[in-house]
């Protein structure tokens, strides 16, 4: 718990990034400019920032196996299984913050492609599945009973075909996903609801999806909501292959009221965004910050 501010409360870490090899395709750069750019602009305080403690061994067993694990610790992954993946974390503490002050962002998150046994597609380990359900079984005001959580995912690229996979059949998890249907992966997981749109959707086609969001918090009444803001269905980003503007305020800023107003808790991570141009992709990061 920190007192120090009643503003909007930032997940960051300086670890959050990593060496990678000269040109590489992840932008790993983002995420300490994202943090940059909301203090430059004086959208945050550094008062806001919360710190996250690395994730244990026992917490990420709740959603990946033990040999995947002990690979990954030790850094025994193969050559084959590194190929696939494309190469610390704080959602579980977002959604911890979120929980105890109703809304909570982190400055990076939504490694939605990681399965229980292995990554892929950039991700490692998989932080929504990890969060949900970290929140769904530590609930205190009744042990016995699971919290729900809603999963928005709307990322340009299927909701995390990893975690639509993870959480087939569980019923105290909704996965929800819009996104761009000939895109990563080429093998679609099911989610519990996905709307597949197609290739060079604008931004008005697009926010119209939006409309199935007040439907599920009525019908599904979930205990938190973890929102995955890709920025990838962006014009200009280089893998995403729709046509939306820095409208993406729109999107953010209809997520977020229509969960907040209806007093729900909601987790928001950065999730997909893809720019050799790292300042000006992490400007576009900072969207789901401002609204």
């Amino acid at each position: 718990v920190r007192h120090e501010s009643s503003a909007l409360p930032v997940v960051h870490h300086s670890k959050y990034v990593c060496d990678l090899p000269p040109n590489h395709r992840f932008p790993m750069g983002k995420f300490p400019r994202v943090l940059q750019c909301l203090l430059r602009d004086q959208v945050i305080t550094e008062k806001q920032v919360w710190v996250p403690e690395i994730a244990s061994k026992d917490l990420l067993s709740c959603v990946h196996t033990e040999d995947y694990l002990d690979n990954f610790i030790n850094g025994k992954i193969s050559e084959q299984e590194q190929r696939r993946t494309g190469f610390p974390w704080g959602t579980v503490l977002a959604a911890e913050v979120a929980l105890q002050r109703g809304l909570a962002c982190s400055t990076a998150g939504g490694t939605h492609h990681a399965f229980p046994s292995y990554g892929s597609g950039f991700c490692l380990l998989n932080d929504l599945a990890v969060a949900a359900k970290y929140t769904m079984n530590n609930s205190p005001n009744s042990p016995s009973t699971k919290r729900k959580v809603l999963i928005v995912d709307l990322d340009v690229h299927q909701q995390g075909d990893g975690t639509a996979f993870i959480f087939k059949e569980e019923p105290s998890v909704f996965t929800f996903s819009v996104h761009c249907g000939k895109n990563f992966p080429l093998r679609k997981q099911q989610s519990d609801l996905d709307i597949s749109v197609e290739d060079g959707l604008e931004d008005k086609d697009y926010l119209s999806t939006e409309a199935h969001l007040p439907w599920l918090l009525e019908t599904f009444r979930p205990d938190l909501v973890l929102y995955d803001a890709g920025v990838d269905p962006h014009w200009e980003d280089e893998l995403g292959r729709l046509r939306l503007t820095d409208q993406l305020y729109q999107r953010d800023l209809f997520v977020l009221k229509t969960v907040v107003k209806r007093g729900v808790p909601i987790a928001a991570v950065i999730g997909g965004g893809y720019s050799r141009d790292i300042d000006k992709l992490a400007l576009r990061h900072s969207i789901v910050h401002r609204a």
